[in-house]
Formats: C-alpha cells, sequence, structure tokens
C-alpha cells in the first residue's frame, strides 16, 4: 500500500551518484580534523570546509563543518583508523565509534567531488512559492540538526522553505530520488520530507549558478 506521507530520518548529505548518472564508487580523499576544532563533533553526511590554518605537518588539508550559507567542498564519509600519519590514534570497529567525537585530532575520508550528486531529505517546511514537483532546477539553503551518535549520521536537512532560483544558496535540486516510497507534493506547502538529488552550488572547489 502507498504511504501516506515520508518518513523523516534525517542522514545529511549522502553520495549517490555522479552528474552523467554513473555509480559513485565510494572514493573520497583524506582530511585532518585538529583537536583544537571543538565546535561540534563531525558525522557522516555533514558538509565540510577547509580550514587551512590548522592543516597538518604533511600538508593535509584540515577541515571544519560547515554552517548554512558557507562554501563547502563534500561531506564526511567515515572516520580513518589511526589516520595515515599517527594521528591520535581511534580504534574503529564495526559498531564504534560511528562519527568523529570533537576535540579529537583525527583524519577522516570526505567525498570531495564536485560532480557528485547528494540524496538530501527535504525538512518539510512550508514554501508558498513553488510547488515540489517544480524544485528540480531551483537552488535550496541547507540546515543543520543533530548527529546521531548511535548511527553516525547527519542531522542536516534541506530547508524548504529556502527553495528559489537565488544564486548563492548552498544546494542545486537536479531532481527528486526515483524510489517508490519518496512522495512529492505537486501544490505549494504540500512538501513531504522527499528525499532529493542536488549537487553542492555553493561549493569551494566549483562555480555557483542561478537557479532556473
Amino acid at each position: 500500500k502507498p504511504m501516506a506521507t515520508n518518513t523523516n530520518p534525517a542522514r545529511g548529505l549522502i553520495p549517490y551518484c555522479h552528474f552523467d548518472g554513473s555509480k559513485y564508487n565510494g572514493s573520497g580523499n583524506i582530511y585532518y580534523v585538529a583537536a583544537a576544532y571543538t565546535a561540534t563533533s563531525i558525522f557522516i553526511g555533514d558538509p565540510l570546509v577547509t580550514h587551512s590554518a590548522s592543516n597538518d605537518a604533511n600538508g593535509i588539508p584540515a577541515v571544519n563543518i560547515g554552517v548554512t550559507g558557507s562554501a563547502v567542498f563534500g561531506v564526511m564519509l567515515s572516520i580513518v583508523d589511526g589516520g595515515p600519519f599517527a594521528a591520535t590514534p581511534i580504534t574503529v570497529t564495526r559498531d564504534l565509534p560511528t562519527y568523529h567525537p570533537l576535540g579529537t585530532a583525527q583524519y577522516i575520508l570526505c567525498c570531495d567531488d564536485p560532480t557528485v550528486l547528494y540524496a538530501v531529505r527535504d525538512d518539510g517546511s512550508s514554501n508558498t512559492n513553488f510547488a515540489p514537483s517544480l524544485w528540480p532546477g531551483k537552488n535550496a539553503t541547507l540546515i543543520p540538526g543533530s548527529g546521531n551518535t548511535t548511527t553516525g549520521y547527519s542531522g542536516w536537512q534541506l530547508a524548504a522553505s529556502t527553495v528559489a532560483t537565488t544564486n548563492t544558496l548552498d544546494v542545486k535540486i537536479i531532481r527528486a530520488l526515483n524510489q517508490a516510497d519518496n512522495l512529492i507534493g505537486t501544490t505549494t506547502n504540500t512538501n513531504m520530507n522527499a528525499i532529493w538529488l542536488v549537487k553542492l552550488n555553493n561549493n569551494e572547489y566549483a562555480n555557483q549558478s542561478a537557479g532556473v
């Protein structure tokens, strides 16, 4: 029986495929999180910004978590067991840790390819300007949420109320994720916490573009 609405488990931005439709193979690059970074823990799917003042001694770029409106380069995929240059070791097991704890020097694996599309769930807030069926081609802002220390997933979502043509917004909406349990509304103010495929629009490694 079809669902009346979607569930709303926030998971941040999860790499799904490349812009040309080819599969994302899970690859990424290693980045560094300095022990001095104590603003927040970092979770799988959290958007990240580079922070060159904290780069490690081997030239590995340091990262902080992004904030709404900031140019980000990608997202966290996982933590790295011990790190390649003997950072403060974190033993990785099947279950723990599932995220990067704040105040700990460690390396993390990040998806930083500007061609990757991410699956992200909208927050269900009202949008009086555009029906969800008209969102593809528009841009939107990301909003933070609390990460899950059990699953390790991010709490970030797409702010449905911000969908617009403004070129400086965080992400460009490419399409709704095409699966049976992902419903979208066809009139304004009928957002259903749907999952959208987006590309980073406000990207440290690529140019911004206006919505259409």
